[in-house]
């Protein structure tokens, strides 16, 4: 089924990363986590759609993506951050394997952090955030989408890693083996993973070897 959508204002988040606020298309649910596929509604880019994940939370009352320009790309997302208020958009019905299952670590590179941001948003709502950490890494600081945010929800145990910074109290190196077993008390809970199809292929793997059963492992499917 697809939804209509109207761009109500665009914000930077960080240097690429832009905050849509839409209007909330009746009959669109989704559970914290998921995404759905948007379109721009324009002759060029009705066909194209890609999916995003709402970092809205289900009952609000507008609907809210955060979305990272590529001007590598294939031009979507440089269109999609060069609309103005009152664009249209089309927005399929929600899906995805990534919700809320229980207690536990979330661990993520880059915007692979968002559908966690709903999560943590929904969990900041119930006052349920004690007992889980977030572990995300970036190439540098500037690059993190929304720090202040994350900190204020988990203050230490919002742990961030850059892979190209080396600065006193930056920690320059990746979500490796090490470093999960440095930042992670336990392996019994959940262990939420997202980000480019290889991080996430390779923190399973790493997971696994440290003993967390398949099971645990909520991530894209």
């Amino acid at each position: 089924m697809s939804h209509d959508a109207t761009l109500l204002m665009t914000e930077l988040v960080t240097h690429d990363v832009q905050r849509l606020l839409l209007t909330r298309p009746d009959g669109l649910d989704w559970q914290p986590g998921q995404g759905v596929e948007v379109r721009i509604d324009t002759d060029e880019w009705r066909d194209e759609g890609r999916p995003f994940t709402p970092t809205s939370l289900p009952d609000d009352r507008l609907l809210e993506f955060t979305t990272k320009r590529y001007p590598d790309g294939d031009g979507m997302t440089m269109a999609l951050h060069a609309l103005k208020p009152g664009a249209g958009l089309k927005l399929s019905d929600s899906f995805g394997t990534i919700t809320y299952q229980g207690h536990g670590t979330f661990i993520a590179a880059g915007t692979g952090v968002t559908p966690f941001l709903g999560i943590l948003r929904q969990l900041a709502a119930d006052e349920a955030l004690e007992g889980h950490k977030l572990l995300l890494t970036n190439k540098s600081e500037r690059d993190v989408i929304c720090e202040k945010e994350l900190k204020h929800y988990l203050g230490n145990d919002c742990v961030l890693t850059f892979t190209r910074e080396h600065e006193p109290g930056h920690q320059g190196r990746r979500i490796d083996v090490a470093f999960l077993k440095s930042h992670v008390e336990n392996f019994d809970g959940k262990f939420y993973v997202c980000g480019p199809d290889a991080f996430v292929e390779s923190i399973n793997e790493q997971l696994q070897g440290l003993g967390v059963k398949p099971e645990q492992l909520v991530y894209e499917q």
